[in-house]
């Protein structure tokens, strides 16, 4: 049985842009294994949310496949592919993406709802269980709001833990903290690593990215050896 979990081939991404070709990436290979823990790090327009979007089945390739634990999602239509992302994708963004009106644990609730899981009593046993994991257990029912920015992206990655998916990726998970609280979140990614998660981390920062043990580089819409 296979440890790869992401496999990407020979992907490119084109966009036309008012006319204009934009080669978002350029034939693309790139192998990730169960358990491993990878930045990818490019500045700002080297592909790297294009890539982002490829792994997190949020889009598909113009040309070659993506392989997530042996399925090709190149060719899946939009509701398959959302099926992956909630099945397969745990996603943590820099914005945090909480709903404001409600309490951390219904935000950790919401993806257990769209897996389909039944009863209230059972969907919140699981995320308050990823609460109390993520350091929160005291914090269940206050509102955004009523949370700092570090506790926020904590119940962020709660509500991207809880329906256990393959992969963790997080898009520039420290880009609106300050740096104390973002070398905390980045510990407990950590943490989250060596209870063997496999997580990919996007970023522009060389002190978050070296907190991975792999770096992957982009730059021009191609992976290099370094910026």
């Amino acid at each position: 049985m296979t440890d790869v979990l992401l496999e990407i081939k020979n992907a490119s991404k084109i966009y036309q842009l008012e006319g204009v070709t934009v080669n978002a990436l350029l034939d693309i290979s790139l192998t990730i294994k169960k358990g491993e823990f990878v930045s990818i790090m490019g500045p700002s327009g080297s592909g790297k949310s294009t890539l982002m979007h490829l792994i997190g089945a949020l889009d598909t390739p113009t040309k070659g496949e993506v392989f997530i634990e042996g399925k090709n999602i190149a060719n899946l239509n939009e509701t398959e592919l959302a099926l992956i992302r909630n099945q397969k994708i745990g996603f943590v963004f820099q914005q945090f993406n909480l709903l404001s009106k409600t309490s951390a644990l219904h935000n950790v609730e919401i993806p257990l709802l769209y897996a389909g899981i039944e009863g209230e009593e059972a969907r919140q046993k699981q995320a308050r269980e990823m609460l109390v994991k993520v350091g929160l257990g005291e914090r269940l029912k206050n509102h955004p709001n009523q949370l700092s920015g570090g506790q926020q992206q904590r119940v962020a990655i709660a509500r991207a833990l809880v329906n256990k998916p393959t992969i963790l990726l997080a898009d520039e998970p420290t880009g609106n903290l300050d740096s104390k609280t973002g070398k905390e979140i980045m510990a407990l990614f950590k943490e989250l690593h060596c209870e063997g998660n496999t997580i990919i981390i996007v970023t522009h920062e060389l002190e978050v990215a070296k907190q991975a043990k792999r770096i992957i580089f982009i730059k021009d819409g191609q992976l290099v050896d370094k910026l």
